[in-house]
């Protein structure tokens, strides 16, 4: 079945840009990728072809972290260029050899409308999935992080031979979930529990008001705080 799209142009996507919205066939049934979003957080990741050594790794390991993300309100989906009829088999080899079965959606992209959609593919890369490679779709390699406003708060585009890290990723969303209630900024290699920037929007005055038990001060621009509750 073929994928709605609003546009089949490809654009340039940019943090904070709403994710363009889709109805489209998965495992799992018909979705609109909005709806299917509701009122938490989304990862989209996206794949070039079925059966790739790389992508069977990576959606086995995302299996696996499907609990840790539902419990910080994050669902998962997965999209290849391959119908979905070609998604069922690949999940039988993803579980036989990594341990986790599949139990988010996986995305049926044949006709290419959605990696074109999300700027994954040029609009001259036709109109179907049927004799292209994976070094074809190369570039369908990308992770949308997308919050309850339907924006894209991150993205992370890797080449084909690397595997992505998807305890980054997990990592990544504790940060953004953190800096959206509260105003902080995360520090390089920042997790759970370790402390967090006073961004410069916020002045002494206020952050001594906001943090009686007081914050240290590197330098004017970089102030530390522990992490808030």
């Amino acid at each position: 079945m073929s994928t709605d799209v609003a546009t089949a142009a490809p654009q340039m996507l940019r943090i904070n840009d709403t994710a363009p919205d889709f109805t489209a066939e998965t495992t799992q049934g018909k979705i609109n990728f909005h709806e299917w979003i509701g009122d938490g957080w989304a990862v989209l990741f996206s794949h070039p072809k079925d059966f790739t050594p790389v992508c069977t790794t990576e959606l086995g390991y995302m299996a696996g972290l499907q609990p840790d993300f539902a419990k910080r309100n994050c669902k998962i989906i997965g999209l290849s260029v391959d119908p979905v009829t070609s998604h069922g088999k690949w999940s039988a080899d993803i579980e036989e050899t990594q341990g986790h079965k599949v139990n988010y959606p996986m995305i049926g992209d044949p006709e290419l409308k959605i990696a074109k959609l999300y700027g994954m593919l040029p609009a001259a890369s036709g109109s179907t999935a049927e004799g292209r490679t994976a070094n074809d779709n190369a570039t369908v390699r990308t992770v949308f992080m997308v919050g309850p406003d339907k924006k894209i708060k991150l993205m992370l585009i890797y080449p084909m031979a690397v595997g992505r890290n998807f305890d980054e990723i997990l990592r990544a969303l504790d940060a953004l979930q953190l800096t959206a209630k509260h105003t902080v900024a995360t520090p390089v290699n920042w997790k759970p529990g370790n402390d967090v920037i006073i961004p410069t929007s916020v002045s002494n005055e206020d952050a001594q008001k906001k943090y009686p038990g007081g914050f240290k001060t590197l330098k004017p621009y970089l102030r530390v705080v522990a992490q808030p509750k």
